[in-house]
């Protein structure tokens, strides 16, 4: 996927989004939900696409994004199944 400036971004893809972002991050999801200041719950239900973030946290999503220059990247990763 990848990822343009602003961060617009339909809520199919919003999940592959966020998974990406913790895999280029190394983050656990447990790990990831403490940094966004969220649950790990809530991380999993984004990932799988039950729910979508907030806009605090996706402005928080934006800013790790932003911090790592993850803007205009590929962000290809196969899930471990």
């Amino acid at each position: 996927m990848i990822i343009e400036r602003p961060l617009v971004i339909n809520q199919p893809q919003i999940g592959k989004l966020i998974r990406e972002l913790r895999l280029a991050t190394g983050l656990t999801q447990e790990k990831f939900a403490v940094k966004l200041g969220v649950t790990y719950p809530t991380i999993n239900r984004w990932e799988n696409g039950h729910t979508k973030p907030s806009p605090l946290a996706m402005q928080k999503i934006e800013e790790m994004l932003k911090h790592r220059d993850l803007y205009g990247q590929n962000l290809n990763f196969q899930e471990n199944k």
